[in-house]
């Protein structure tokens, strides 16, 4: 399901996704009929531009949280030109839920693994959402047992930092940076698995997020 009031974006999703082999099962500009045909179509996952009509403000956000709240599995995928914190907070810990920027729909491999990364209860956040998230919520109490360099560490994995990324802005070494990681998770008590992106969770307790069976 989507929701896109820009007639152009909706047009070009709908299309991406289809040729992906997606089914687009409703689409409207507005959130108007949503929670209806969300529980008569129960689909893998509704896409939703933040602002939608009548105001323009987070109407697309509030939806997201209504649906998670009528339906947990399901996944939720946000897409804005603009970053909304006030809701965005709690639904980041939820699992199966999304938030990019729209340039990133530009970059169509890698927003389709978003999106069924999402569909799949997974988490799929643009890095300037990510430190805007940081930035409302203060950091988690989660890491508190973390050394100072750890926590730098960990900040800059929230904003989205590749290792490389992390090494030249600590003036530290990549196999420093991947040891510190690996110290970082152990520490936040994050197992090793093929299931699960571990450096997401780190993420999510640095946010403030309290780690649940639904999010890890």
């Amino acid at each position: 399901m989507l929701v896109e009031d820009q007639a152009l974006l909706r047009e070009g999703l709908i299309g991406l996704f289809r040729d992906a082999g997606h089914d687009v099962v409703w689409s409207a500009d507005s959130c108007a009929d949503l929670d209806r045909v969300f529980l008569e179509q129960l689909p893998d996952v509704v896409v939703l531009d933040v602002r939608l009509p009548p105001a323009f403000t987070d109407e697309g956000a509030r939806a997201a949280a209504r649906l998670k709240s009528l339906r947990p599995g399901i996944g939720v995928l946000l897409l804005s030109q603009h970053i909304e914190t006030v809701h965005s907070v709690g639904l980041v810990g939820l699992g199966g839920f999304g938030y990019l920027l729209k340039d990133r729909v530009l970059d169509v491999p890698d927003f389709l693994s978003s999106l069924a990364r999402v569909a799949d209860g997974g988490s799929a956040l643009d890095p300037q959402v990510v430190a805007a998230l940081l930035h409302r919520a203060g950091g988690g109490t989660g890491v508190s047992g973390l050394s100072e360099r750890e926590h730098l560490v960990l900040a800059s994995m929230a904003q989205g930092l590749t290792n490389a990324g992390i090494a030249k802005r600590l003036w530290l070494s990549e196999r420093t940076v991947e040891a510190h990681i690996r110290r970082v998770l152990v520490k936040l008590g994050i197992a090793e698995t093929e299931d699960h992106n571990r450096r997401v969770l780190a993420v999510l307790l640095h946010l403030g997020v309290p780690l649940t069976p639904e999010n890890r």
